[in-house]
């Protein structure tokens, strides 16, 4: 790292231990920027669409409830505070104490496989098209030195296709992550969402162009999904056809859709139609939605909710919260989850978590 970019590290982790409410992100292909409130709380919401006409950083969950609510960072300052360095200097330890209630114990490979039968049996009845099983891994005794501002200047440098976040806030605690999937973003008229579903690793290095049935059925699911919920607001969007992105070392298939917007404060409604998309979902939407929180095994807590700069009188990105880690004093809980349709395998599915869990499991082998 640079000196400037060793300076903010030190400034960005001793924000965290003063439990200040920030965020520090990356869009890809531009700079980082940065946004904290410099006095009061950061804005608690209870309904997705009380986004309606607000701005700010957001950082909301899968499932929004008193423990968990959406969480509003007013940008007081774009600019990261100098006057901290002399505080992060004479920190001799990060202290991650803060913000939400987290598992104890991770899903193991037989737990997994447990959650894999409930889910597939009514997939195979056609109670459903889709379900998302997630999972997540507790990674203790992290050494003193860990820095959350170092790991994700790192993940910019390595992840330069994917949104790359570090928030904090007294709600929520410390989250990081690099998501490539878009939920909502855009400016005046001209706004965007993606269908992005099925994984693969890359091959040698490149985008994979063969796709089986399974995975590009999994897209159309979200694709279906997204179109419906447009049409059903009277937006006509344009579509791209499905074709390969890169998201660390695995692809996805992606769909765009581009469209039109008349009223730009109502964008929490935009939001309350699209969250949560199959992506991390399923289908029939409400159904799934139900049957994940009363059978995946734990709460998923802001993993698979959505993240960025709401900013309806200006620009605004939004993206789904993928690839992502809850930090913690001396633990870290990494998040990852898979789409299982009726023709889904409990092996291949397993892998493809362990695959994505890789992305920040490689930002903590530096």
């Amino acid at each position: 790292m640079t000196p400037d970019e060793i300076s903010t590290c030190h400034i960005i982790d001793a924000l965290i231990n003063e439990n200040r409410s920030f965020a520090l992100w990356r869009i890809p292909g531009e700079s980082p920027c940065f946004a904290m409130q410099t006095s009061g709380s950061a804005r608690l919401l209870y309904n997705i669409e009380e986004l309606d006409g607000q701005s700010g950083f957001v950082i909301a969950p899968f499932h929004v409830s008193e423990q968990h609510p959406i969480v509003l960072i007013r940008p007081d300052t774009t600019v990261v505070p100098s006057a901290w360095h002399s505080r992060a200097n004479s920190m001799t330890q990060p202290c991650h104490r803060h913000g939400t209630t987290v598992p104890t114990v991770g899903n193991d490979k037989e737990d997994y496989a447990y959650r894999f039968n409930l889910f597939i049996e009514p997939l195979r009845k056609k109670a459903f098209d889709k379900l998302v099983l997630s999972r997540h891994q507790v990674v203790d005794g992290q050494p003193l030195s860990f820095s959350p501002a170092a790991t994700f200047y790192e993940a910019i440098k390595r992840y330069r296709y994917s949104y790359v976040y570090l928030c904090h806030t007294p709600a929520t605690g410390t989250w990081l992550g690099c998501t490539p999937e878009i939920i909502l973003s855009g400016e005046k008229g001209e706004w965007h969402t993606v269908a992005l579903a099925g994984t693969q690793p890359l091959q040698d290095g490149e985008l994979p162009t063969e796709w089986d049935d399974k995975n590009r059925e999994e897209q159309e699911y979200v694709a279906f999904y997204i179109r419906k919920q447009l049409h059903a607001l009277g937006i006509k969007p344009e579509e791209s056809a499905p074709s390969p992105v890169r998201a660390g070392e695995l692809a996805h298939l992606k769909s765009d859709f581009s469209f039109p917007l008349p009223d730009n404060r109502k964008l929490g409604d935009l939001l309350k139609r699209l969250h949560p998309t199959p992506a991390v979902c399923g289908l029939p939407k409400e159904e799934a939605y139900r049957f994940i929180r009363e059978n995946e095994g734990y709460d998923r807590s802001y993993y698979s909710g959505f993240i960025g700069l709401l900013a309806p009188e200006g620009r605004s990105d939004l993206y789904v919260n993928l690839r992502c880690m809850n930090i913690l004093a001396n633990t870290l809980v990494l998040y990852a989850g898979g789409g299982i349709l009726a023709s889904s395998e409990p092996e291949s599915e397993w892998l493809e978590t362990e695959a994505k869990m890789q992305t920040m499991k490689r930002l903590l082998e530096i």
